[in-house]
């Protein structure tokens, strides 16, 4: 950000100063734009496939009805931009709480008077020009939700995951498939080591510059993370049918306490989705069956069932100290990069994000977004589970709201890093952190293992 205490100032150098502030503000709106635009554009795909029957139908009680999570989007552009930045009133008094996440458990968004399809549509494209009018109006400054654009990106970033959680809906759907996207790119390198040697020592943790992190990224702090091992790839399917051949289901050494009542309560025996034939296991994924392919990550497991696949494997799941440490530390700088392959914003040679394709690319993939120390997809594909509760880091501040991250806070939830196939680049970061329950199971979760170096 460009200030204006030195401008004010500067005598014949001012005007200098002024360009190049407005240019910044108006790089900062081309960016938002764009996000806010491809944010959009993507929930529009999503729910514009399917009837209007779909659309209002509870396809898991794990899930909102699609058109909750159109107006939803919709509702909260319109509370912090067309409210909280041009401090309008609102355009459909009474109909927050509906909206409202925490107001309302998603088992029981059926039953309330949502808006009809069209009406839906149309609420959210009428927030959708008055935003935009805002969006060419506002400060880039001034403000802390203003500052570099942060509360458009907040909008942005928050439609995005609202897109990732319908398109688990999605897969939830029964019926034939209304989604198409091309398979991932394949790449063939070659054979790679199956683990890395992460060396110990401290690194920076978090970030305190990243202008549109979310508050649950900040601050940066130092962290001292001993020497481990972790996976160069995420665990392949073929890799998880070895666990479930050898009883890892069935033998109770493996599973926390919790994970073992859960599968027995409810007859697990593979991760979502699957279902054996004969001799092979099959799949479902939106919509079509298929033969569940070897290379793969493995996805569709709770945090029970990566855990026990570690220990079954003589390993465990890495902490999230561990996990961002292999992404973002160069050990030939000492310094945390953005992102794993260095600061860029990611492209589509660097990570599977976006919707690009509808599931994970083959382990070994995108070879250009290696870390450092030739650790692999650790950005895109799935999201891998963590050993980490869920915790606040020192110094941390709820910024703009505190239902965000702080209420979410304790043991009760696992940390889950580096993004899936189904996130966007502009919700997908070095130090972007998710959390789940530890049973969640429709989410497009994976996990890669890690072990101490100390344990040779």
């Amino acid at each position: 950000m460009t200030g204006t205490t030195d401008t004010d100032t500067a005598g014949s150098g001012s005007g200098t100063a002024d360009t190049a502030g407005a240019a910044g503000a108006e790089a900062l709106r081309a960016r938002a734009l764009d996000a806010l635009v491809a944010a959009r554009d993507r929930t529009l795909r999503l729910t514009s496939c399917v009837e209007d029957d779909d659309l209002t139908a509870q396809h898991s009680p794990l899930m909102s009805p699609l058109v909750w999570d159109l107006a939803h989007v919709g509702n909260q552009e319109e509370q912090w931009l067309w409210r909280g930045v041009a401090g309008r009133d609102a355009l459909r008094p009474g109909i927050d709480s509906l909206y409202d996440a925490f107001e309302h458990p998603r088992a029981e968004r059926p039953s309330l008077p949502l808006l009809p399809p069209r009406e839906a549509r149309a609420y959210v494209a009428d927030v959708r020009l008055r935003v935009l009018d805002v969006l060419e109006r506002a400060p880039m400054e001034g403000r802390p939700l203003l500052d570099a654009g942060f509360v458009f990106g907040m909008v942005a970033q928050h439609e995005q995951q609202h897109d990732e959680t319908m398109l688990i809906t999605h897969q939830l759907r029964k019926g034939p498939p209304v989604l198409t996207a091309p398979p991932p790119p394949v790449h063939r390198s070659g054979p790679l080591p199956a683990e890395v040697l992460v060396p110990g020592g401290p690194f920076t943790m978090g970030t305190s510059d990243e202008p549109w992190a979310l508050d649950n990224e900040r601050p940066a702090h130092r962290r001292d993370v001993p020497a481990f091992h972790i996976d160069t790839v995420p665990v392949t399917n073929g890799a998880y049918r070895a666990f479930i051949a050898d009883g890892g289901y069935t033998d109770r050494r493996w599973w926390h306490p919790a994970g073992w009542a859960q599968i027995r309560e409810h007859g697990i025996g593979a991760p979502l989705f699957w279902r054996r034939d004969g001799g092979q296991w099959l799949r479902r994924r939106f919509g079509v069956t298929e033969p569940v392919p070897e290379e793969e990550p493995v996805l569709h497991v709770s945090w029970y069932e990566a855990d026990a696949y570690a220990r079954w494997a003589g390993r465990r799941l890495p902490t999230e100290a561990e996990w961002e440490k292999a992404a973002r530390y160069d050990p030939a700088t000492g310094r945390s990069r953005r992102h794993p392959w260095g600061d860029a914003d990611p492209g589509p040679e660097h990570a599977n994000l976006g919707q690009r394709h509808l599931g994970p690319a083959a382990a070994g993939s995108y070879p250009e977004g290696a870390s450092p120390l030739g650790v692999r997809q650790l950005i895109g594909d799935v999201w891998e589970w963590t050993a980490s509760d869920f915790l606040p880091y020192p110094g941390f501040t709820a910024f703009p709201y505190k239902e965000y991250s702080e209420v979410f806070f304790g043991p009760e939830h696992k940390v889950l890093r580096g993004g899936s196939f189904a996130v966007d680049a502009v919700a997908c970061r070095g130090t972007f952190r998710n959390w789940d329950l530890p049973v969640r199971r429709q989410i497009f979760s994976g996990f890669r293992t890690a072990r101490s170096a100390e344990l040779g």
